[in-house]
């Protein structure tokens, strides 16, 4: 910030899964806090913005001040109090950025660069959540609301460019992705589930997103598959219901946690004559296996386990990363612009104040022209004022752009100051 500039600065404080265990974290979420974390924070006197980020796996505190050192103080001050954390331990966890290095961080945030898994796109919907907290309570005004808005923005941008969400890294949804790749589009397939724990459900889920047009749950608990089938528009059955129900799926995901193999080899046989042979597909990401190894040896049956899932997601992974060096590029570029936007706070002020003095100087001059030419009807008087504005933005045209752009050189304080001098700015005589 160059010397006597008075403008804003973006700090940001929080936590994450790799500074951080989940018991610190859950401390310095303050969900229990009355009144809620956000208003604490915003009640700081020098807070001017505040948006507060609460998830599983990080906590943030994003600030607009004009006071860097005395909010980062306060800040730790309430978490400690709040909290209930030794120093000590908030020390260590956290993690303080100011100005660039707080702007790069949020848009690697929102565009998943510093999630857990990179490209997830959870990250972005609960920061838009926690902006619209924010907007809600009044607590963003005109730094936070154009910051968050351009890391909206990035992240969109990060998504459409570069394929950095596009590889499967997780196990149900590797699942689904790999059926894709043998049926080429899931819309007609009917799909099983075999087991109704996270794993099936989550597999249930991308399903239906990728257009599976029937499931059906079968669990050892009929009870338990009842209820995931209910909540997925689907039909439950017992395991025992299992052979004769594969006469009408295409897909098959197993994901029990029983101790021996649920279907067997000559089970599967004995319904492809009555299915016609068409394609069926097993997907096994049970520990232990749920299905016959020996499935594989069946015309028309295919069968993958979790280890041929493993091996997609670690090259998937590698893929991904290859991408993120792509989209840590674009983040880059977009932080140097959002940054020259800031160097132009200091300027708003004198822009709006040259502004202000013109159209007061008009004004009354138009107002002294009418007493004097009283001759003057209504539209001829709309048309001196029309003439006036004119001359009077285009008088200020080229004053307005060289302060814009002295504002981001290294001059831009001692322009800044002339141009108070020349206009007078702190002086309360416009004449």
């Amino acid at each position: 910030m160059p010397p006597g500039s008075n403008r804003p600065q973006i700090v940001l404080l929080g936590v994450n899964h790799r500074t951080a265990p989940v018991e610190v974290r859950e401390h310095l979420a303050l969900r229990d806090s009355d009144p809620p974390a956000l208003r604490l924070f915003a009640d700081l006197p020098l807070c001017e913005e505040v948006v507060f980020l609460s998830t599983c796996n990080r906590v943030e505190v994003l600030v607009s001040s004009r006071h860097l050192d005395g909010v980062k103080r306060s800040i730790k001050e309430l978490w400690l109090k709040k909290g209930r954390l030794d120093p000590g331990t908030l020390t260590k966890s956290l993690y303080e950025y100011e100005g660039t290095e707080a702007i790069k961080h949020l848009f690697r945030v929102a565009s998943s660069l510093d999630s857990m898994v990179v490209g997830e796109p959870q990250i972005l919907g609960q920061l838009k959540d926690a902006y619209n907290m924010a907007l809600k309570e009044k607590t963003a005004g005109l730094v936070l609301n154009r910051l968050l808005c351009k890391a909206f923005s990035v992240a969109k941008r990060i998504r459409t460019e570069t394929r950095i969400a596009s590889q499967a890294v997780s196990i149900s949804y590797a699942a689904v992705e790999l059926a894709k790749k043998i049926f080429g589009d899931l819309k007609d397939k009917n799909a099983m589930l075999i087991g109704a724990g996270e794993m099936a459900e989550l597999a249930a889920q991308h399903l239906i997103s990728n257009g599976a047009k029937k499931l059906v749950v079968a669990n050892r608990t009929l009870s338990r598959a009842v209820e995931l089938a209910r909540s997925l528009d689907g039909t439950a059955i017992s395991l025992e219901e299992i052979e004769d129900a594969l006469l009408d799926v295409d897909i098959v995901i197993s994901s029990t946690g029983a101790p021996g193999l649920i279907l067997k080899k000559d089970q599967v046989r004995r319904i492809m004559r009555p299915r016609h042979h068409r394609l069926l597909f097993f997907i096994d990401i049970a520990v232990p296996r749920d299905i016959d190894p020996k499935i594989h040896e069946l015309d028309n049956v295919y069968l993958y386990d979790i280890d041929d899932l493993k091996g997609v997601i670690e090259f998937n992974k590698a893929e991904r990363k290859k991408e993120a060096i792509k989209a840590e590029r674009m983040v880059e570029a977009e932080v140097i612009k959002f940054m020259s936007w800031m160097e132009t706070l200091d300027v708003i002020p004198v822009i709006h104040f040259l502004q202000k003095k013109a159209e007061a100087i008009r004004q009354r001059e138009l107002s002294r022209s009418y007493k004097v030419i009283k001759s003057l009807n209504d539209e001829q008087q709309k048309a001196l004022d029309i003439l006036t504005r004119s001359m009077m933005q285009k008088i200020l045209h080229d004053p307005i752009i060289c302060l814009k752009k002295g504002a981001q050189n290294k001059d831009g304080e001692i322009i800044l100051d002339v141009a108070r001098r020349l206009f007078s700015m702190n002086s309360s005589n416009e004449e």
